[in-house]
């Protein structure tokens, strides 16, 4: 067994018992605070739903009523200049409102073309450069009550799109 597999398969019993052991020697009642740090999960996991379904539900109808379909096309003429296929521009819009979506279309996409392809490896970059910026501003302001995080959305965003810009010119170095 490599000694990356045995550390992967260790890490977490072996960080486990040595909190639960630093515990004891404090004094702390391990299952007590177990019980109450799951109980604040639960009711965190309680506010935060409302918020995720609205996410997902205006996610659905821009997907559905063919909204993504049709500002790709209105868009692709430019972004071919740039080197970026069609194909990913889906993509690029969905992989900041939804991991699951994005991970969904990067499916279909290496599915449909292969994972050696172009588009394949570009989708594949671009998966795992960008972040779901409006999931994780939904899932943890809305847990912890931030009502205005206007910076934090045009951060984030920016992030993605730099992501999303270096993604495309990596690939076209390496791979074209």
């Amino acid at each position: 067994m490599s000694i990356v597999a045995l550390v992967a398969k260790w890490a977490i019993p072996v960080i486990l018992f040595t909190v639960t052991l630093y515990a004891f020697i404090r004094r702390v009642n391990v299952y007590e605070a177990f019980i109450e740090g799951a109980h604040e999960g639960f009711g965190t996991a309680i506010k935060t739903i409302p918020f995720l379904v609205a996410m997902f539900v205006a996610i659905s109808v821009f997907r559905a009523s063919g909204a993504m379909e049709l500002f790709t096309k209105l868009i692709s003429p430019v972004t071919s200049l740039f080197g970026i296929p069609a194909e990913v521009i889906p993509l690029g819009i969905m992989r900041p409102l939804s991991g699951g979506g994005a991970l969904g279309i990067t499916a279909e996409l290496i599915k449909t073309f292969g994972p050696d392809s172009f588009i394949g490896r570009l989708a594949s970059t671009l998966q795992g450069s960008t972040d779901t910026t409006f999931f994780v501003l939904t899932l943890y302001f809305g847990s912890v009550g931030v009502t205005r995080y206007r910076y934090s959305v045009i951060s984030g965003l920016s992030a993605d799109i730099t992501g999303f810009i270096a993604s495309v010119i990596v690939c076209n170095i390496v791979f074209r």
